[in-house]
């Protein structure tokens, strides 16, 4: 059950639709080869947890649950103020079972989700809420990693369908929820293509986004699944030059699309924030020059703003405006990793300055909770461009290799993923041997 201090009038909570049956799992898919079987995906309830640690403060924080029941809406908030006055589009980076218990979060101004294999690990290998469809998938025979998809193509369907409202209400410009690849195929370019086809087809739902890392192998991907008209999340973005590339891709394929309307192919740059500054600031504590103390803390935010002026600059011209004429969307910047590594930096450094037009910001619980409570609302991402500039450049005066930045920072991204999904995999198979259901 979820629970929420400080509520508003109730109001009826939104249901889940009947279970819906979907396609088969390609072992592609799973990272192995291009040709195998399919089977039928099971189903099974989902869903949150919400309670306000300060109740005379308009603050949450969210937590899986192994239980459902009703839910209620708490009242308006900052997130509503962020897309109606600033355009940008708050969402949850998290995603665990009972799905249901997403609805306070819409209610609260949510408008997205976006989730990654570090979080399905984290939510299946700590929930009892997914054993009864993990039991039955096991009895039927399902092999570990199959019956792991299903898993989570259920609880992707589940807040899809939670989400589809606003997907109608902007004409498919928000509302999505996001599931990545296998993280073993970010450096298989043809492999990552087929389980984009393949998630796209099994989850059958129009607000899916399909995400998929921006390493170089991958951008070719980005731009062919595009060109087939699937929306795509590029995510682990970490540097300017690898972001202009997810653009080109981007743009690359609408234009290798062949289609006469492109409304309905959307897509998100997932640029990320907090890992920058994380990795950054160890580099000038080890400078130790005080000019290089100065500017920890500073480096994140500053690319961020210059990403968003490339954007700005990308997305113009007569190369976008051809597109347009045929109902081309802009790729949105999404800022991601945006929750506090630093106990000593403010807890909104990383949503607060970033708060621009077509933009979303996903937020993981502790962001998220403090945006809520004491973020202010205004558009911050072009305030002062030059000093964003000012300090990208001292940095790389400094001896601070960019380049080198966001390919250390690719390598630690996917490797964090793939040790995610390989350790949910054992989980999963010993709770299958503790069942006695296969062997060992």
């Amino acid at each position: 059950m979820a629970t929420i201090s400080k509520l508003s009038n109730p109001s009826p909570a939104a249901s889940l639709p009947a279970p819906s049956s979907s396609s088969s799992l390609p072992r592609v898919f799973l990272g192995f080869n291009t040709k195998t079987s399919f089977s039928k995906v099971a189903s099974s309830s989902s869903g949150l947890s919400l309670t306000n640690t300060q109740p005379w403060r308009t603050s949450f924080v969210v937590r899986c649950s192994q239980s459902s029941g009703n839910v209620s809406p708490i009242k308006r908030t900052t997130l509503h103020d962020l897309y109606e006055r600033e355009g940008q589009s708050p969402w949850y980076d998290n995603l665990c079972r009972p799905v249901t218990d997403l609805i306070p979060l819409i209610e609260s101004g949510v408008r997205g989700v976006t989730s990654n294999p570090a979080i399905f690990q984290k939510a299946i290998s700590s929930s009892n809420a997914y054993n009864d469809q993990f039991r039955e998938l096991v009895q039927a025979g399902k092999d570990i990693e199959t019956a792991y998809w299903e898993l989570v193509v259920k609880d992707i369907q589940d807040a899809c369908k939670l989400f589809e409202p606003i997907y109608d209400q902007t004409d498919g410009g928000d509302g999505y929820v996001s599931v990545e690849v296998s993280p073993r195929l970010a450096d298989d370019t043809q492999g990552t293509v087929e389980a984009a086809k393949w998630l796209h087809k099994v989850v059958d739902r129009p607000n899916v986004y399909i995400k998929i890392p921006a390493t170089a192998p991958c951008i070719p991907s980005i731009k062919e699944v595009i060109s087939l008209g699937i929306s795509v999340n590029v995510t682990l973005i970490f540097s300017l030059t690898r972001y202009e590339a997810v653009i080109d891709a981007y743009l690359d394929g609408l234009e290798a699309s062949g289609l006469s309307d492109l409304s309905r192919v959307t897509s998100v740059a997932s640029f990320f924030v907090s890992r920058v500054d994380t990795l950054i600031d160890k580099m000038l504590e080890k400078i130790g020059t005080p000019e290089a103390l100065d500017l920890r803390g500073k480096a994140a935010v500053a690319q961020a703003g210059l990403a968003y002026k490339l954007y700005q600059k990308k997305f113009s011209g007569p190369r976008w405006e051809a597109l347009v004429k045929k109902g081309a969307k802009k790729q949105r910047l999404l800022w991601a990793s945006t929750s506090v590594k630093n106990p000593a930096y403010p807890d909104t450094l990383y949503v607060a300055p970033l708060i621009g037009p077509d933009t979303v910001s996903t937020m993981p619980d502790q962001a998220l909770q403090a945006f809520v409570d004491h973020g202010s609302v205004a558009r911050t991402i072009d305030s002062n461009v030059s000093e964003a500039e000012g300090i990208y450049n001292a940095l790389e005066k400094l001896g601070i290799d960019w380049g080198y930045v966001g390919d250390q920072l690719e390598v630690e991204g996917v490797d964090s993923f793939k040790k995610s999904f390989d350790s949910l995999l054992d989980t999963l198979q010993e709770k299958a041997n503790s069942l006695k259901l296969v062997s060992p």
